[in-house]
């Protein structure tokens, strides 16, 4: 007899056998089902049988975690096309940007297009346009729920709309109602945006696509039917099904043109595109860029950078804009020199905190482990450091700071080479555990921040940063090819450090090393800034934070009064060589279109902080309101709206919706993004539903040996 094998008594007939196999069956059919209904309970409480769409009618709406992951592998499609041409105008420290987002329906129904995008976090959206054919429809300013009511009305009439709303200050949705079969629209936005001036070098970042933001908390039971996302709404996200939009790794669509012109002011020594191949002619020192393939898969920020020759270096640049009466002023100035070889560096307690989550999987984690490795080679003897890893929960190397010291550094280079991405993005945990650690007292706190910022609680994060990090400074270094900016940015900023960003290897030194340079010790603290006598000022940021080497003062101020021919401002410090002062004049003629706008950005933003320290909602959503529709801008509580007046289709043709998904970033990896436990996914959910599928395989595999055996029986 073979081991395991069963005997059964001759006595027992075939009717009894078939008699004792049925009753097995049912009693094992009830178990099997009584399991499947109470894991089908657990799934979703509201009731094992709530009505679910059909195959044909999911939505992105309707995708959840595991769902989308699915729709992923299976290639997400929508017979709406995307394709983007991007212009851009540079003038001094001002970039105006166009961005036409070209929609067709290749489909047999009239469509709606919705697609949410990314664009630079201080961009001042002061335009949107309607393209039908030859014509074009310019855009009103409306408050938000006013814009969407007209939107709505037009597309029930049978109208071209378009619709721009704000989901975050980098992320945006742009609708697109009643489009024809076979038709092409053109949705044109335009955009203000100052530069940024680093190490001697200017440049701009056009962001492409969206790194999928993680979401916490638990389910708000609120449904948001304009949500189209993967999320559901959380008591933590509210707003989760606004910023969570398909991905899909390829399309045939997705692909976009740029054509930057770029007039400096001064010639320049070098001009580059860091992450993509560009065509670059000059002619009297303006210069035109283009990509060298004419077009590019959205899949990868851009980013242009150029430095003025020796020499012509700004030390302060003014530009002013009047408007209505009043005097807008877009300022940098540059702070002094380092002298670091006099300068008395006090010692660190180096806190790094490292992004091990599923939307790192890939270059990401590789640049991440790269950048921490370089930050630890940059510790001095007399530093302390710690490393605290994070995914679904936070995991340091040490319950303390240590010195670091050779043995101390060789157990650092273990931890970090065992470091993996997978999981969800829980940095609240991760920042209150760098935050809590006991402080070395005679050490200056320096928190080393290394993530893609693919979150969707960020105001959460920002309060947290601001009323725990006490005496300590917080430095962002945002990773891959498409970081959360506005997260990196803000953060640094609440948290009176700089912020980095670095989207490939090859970059990881270099930056690192400017990074540690700017940290060892601030050249400018205590900053204030002094206007003429006769006028009031309205300036942003309100308080000016501490200036590291390479980083210009850059204020934007509106000011009320009379300003003479000679009106000076002053700009005053506190720098590593003493007292340091500089001045600038103000009677400057020349307009510079667009400073109102980029001060009504600014205004808004800090509106917007006032509204995280405590200050009333409703005063902040007026004053916001206020600003954004005096400037005509597009902000949360604001939108532009475009409207056909000519009805195109008769309303009882039907019309489909389409999510357009963005294309997963260059080096990442879907599967580790959407598998769980992953970011921006329940994982909960998804434990829940891989356990019933394991419960279910371990009973039918049950079921089919006892049939076999029956089998058997009857058989003998």
């Amino acid at each position: 007899m073979y081991r395991g094998q069963r005997t059964w008594h001759p006595q027992v007939s075939h009717r009894q056998a078939g008699k004792t196999m049925a009753e097995l069956l049912q009693r094992q059919s009830t178990w099997v089902w009584h399991a499947l209904l109470i894991t089908i309970l657990a799934i979703n409480p509201d009731g094992a049988f709530a009505q679910q769409p059909a195959a044909d009618e999911i939505t992105p709406g309707a995708m959840q975690g595991g769902s989308l992951l699915l729709r992923m592998q299976g290639g997400y499609h929508v017979s709406t096309l995307l394709n983007t041409k991007v212009d851009i105008q540079i003038n001094g420290l001002v970039a105006r940007v166009s961005v036409r987002q070209e929609f067709r329906n290749e489909g047999t129904d009239w469509a709606e297009g919705v697609y949410v995008f990314p664009l630079p976090d201080k961009a001042a959206i002061d335009r949107l346009r309607l393209h039908i054919g030859d014509r074009f429809i310019e855009a009103e300013i409306r408050e938000k729920a006013q814009a969407k009511k007209e939107y709505e009305q037009a597309k029930r009439e049978g109208k071209k709309a378009s619709l721009v709303e704000q989901q975050r200050p980098n992320m945006f949705t742009t609708s697109v109602a009643n489009i024809a079969p076979g038709e092409l629209v053109v949705v044109e936005i335009e955009y203000l945006e100052d530069l940024r001036y680093d190490n001697g070098s200017f440049s701009i970042r056009f962001p492409l696509t969206i790194t999928p933001r993680y979401i916490p908390g638990a389910a708000s039971g609120l449904p948001d039917r304009e949500g189209s996302g993967w999320a559901a709404n959380t008591d933590v996200v509210e707003d989760a099904s606004r910023i969570t939009p398909p991905m899909v790794a390829a399309t045939r669509g997705h692909r976009v043109s740029m054509n930057i012109n770029v007039n400096a002011g001064m010639p320049l020594e070098i001009i580059a595109s860091r992450y993509h191949p560009v065509n670059i002619s000059e002619t009297n020192d303006r210069y035109s860029i283009s990509l060298a393939g004419g077009t590019v898969p959205m899949d990868h920020d851009f980013e242009l950078l150029w430095r003025p020759a020796r020499g012509a270096a700004p030390t302060a640049m003014v530009f002013t804009e009047t408007i209505n009466g009043e005097s807008y002023y877009l300022l940098m100035v540059m702070p002094p020199s380092a002298d670091t070889a006099s300068a008395n560096i006090m010692p660190r307690e180096m806190i790094f905190i490292i992004d091990t989550s599923g939307s790192m999987h890939g270059t990401s984690i590789v640049q991440a482990k790269k950048a921490l490795r370089r930050a630890l080679q940059g510790l001095r003897p007399g530093d302390r450091f710690n490393i605290i890893a994070f995914s679904s929960r936070p995991n340091p190397m040490s319950h303390s700071s240590v010195v670091a010291n050779l043995q101390n550094l060789a157990t650092a280079e273990s931890f970090v080479g065992s470091l993996q991405a997978s999981g969800g993005t829980e940095m609240r945990a991760a920042l209150e555990l760098a935050m809590y650690l006991p402080p070395e007292e005679s050490h200056l706190r320096q928190i080393i921040f290394i993530t893609d910022g693919a979150v969707g609680n960020e105001s959460e994060l920002f309060k947290l940063i601001e009323n725990k990090l006490g005496n300590g400074r917080l430095f962002t270094v945002g990773i891959g090819s498409a970081p959360n900016s506005w997260f990196m940015r803000k953060s640094a900023e609440v948290g009176r450090g700089t912020f980095t960003t670095i989207s490939a290897l090859h970059e990881v030194g270099e930056k690192m090393h400017r990074l540690f340079a700017k940290i060892e010790q601030p050249q400018v603290t205590n900053i204030s800034v002094v206007w003429p006598a006769n006028v009031i000022a309205e300036t942003y940021p309100s308080v000016v934070p501490d200036l590291y080497l390479g980083e210009p003062v850059t204020i934007k101020a509106r000011i009320r009064g009379e300003l003479g021919a000679d009106a000076r401002v002053g700009i005053s410090g506190d720098s590593v060589g003493g007292a340091w002062f500089q001045e600038m004049e103000l009677g400057s003629e020349e307009q510079s279109s667009g400073i109102g706008a980029l001060w009504a950005r600014a205004r808004i933003s800090h509106l917007m902080d006032d509204q995280r320290r405590g200050a009333s909602p409703d005063e902040i959503r007026d004053a916001i309101v206020e600003t954004a529709l005096k400037h005509h801008l597009v902000s949360k509580h604001t939108s532009l709206v475009a409207i056909d007046k000519t009805p195109v289709r008769a309303a009882n043709d039907p019309m489909r919706k389409d999510q357009l998904p963005n294309l997963v970033a260059y080096g990442q990896n879907a599967n580790a993004i959407f598998a769980f436990p992953a970011t921006a996914t329940n994982a909960t959910q998804m434990q829940l539903i891989g356990f019933g599928c394991f419960l279910s395989a371990l009973m039918l595999m049950m079921l089919g040996r006892r049939r076999r055996r029956m089998h058997h029986a009857m058989a003998v």
